[in-house]
C-alpha cells in the first residue's frame, strides 16, 4: 500500500524544507522554539490564566493565544521577556 510513497531526508529546519530563504527559515524556527519554551513554561507554572497575564503585563485572552501557539501578536522581544519572566518565577524571583 505503501510501496510507492517517497521520502525525503530533512534539512533540521522544516520551514527551510518549504521554501523559506535559509534566513527566514532560521528566524521562524526560532520564533517556534522561543514560543514553545514560553508555552513549555506556562504549562509547568500552572498557573492561572489572569496571574499568567498579570506576571507577563498582557491581557488574560493573550495567554490564551500563547497556549494555542499563535505567536503573532508578539515580536521576538517580548517572546523573549515572557520566558525570561517565567523563568524567573519558576525559580522563585518574581513571586
Amino acid at each position: 500500500m505503501y510501496d510507492n510513497v517517497k521520502f525525503e531526508k530533512s534539512s533540521g529546519n522544516v520551514f527551510k524544507d518549504i521554501g523559506f530563504s535559509a534566513a527566514e527559515a532560521e528566524a521562524l524556527s526560532f520564533r517556534t522554539r522561543l514560543t514553545f519554551e514560553v508555552f513549555t513554561l506556562l504549562k509547568k507554572s500552572r498557573l492561572r490564566r489572569a496571574k499568567a497575564a498579570k506576571l507577563l503585563a498582557v491581557a488574560p485572552a493573550d495567554i490564551s493565544k500563547l497556549k494555542n501557539g499563535d505567536d503573532d501578536h508578539f515580536s521576538v522581544a517580548c517572546l523573549s521577556d515572557f520566558r525570561d519572566r517565567l523563568k524567573r518565577y519558576m525559580e522563585g524571583d518574581l513571586l
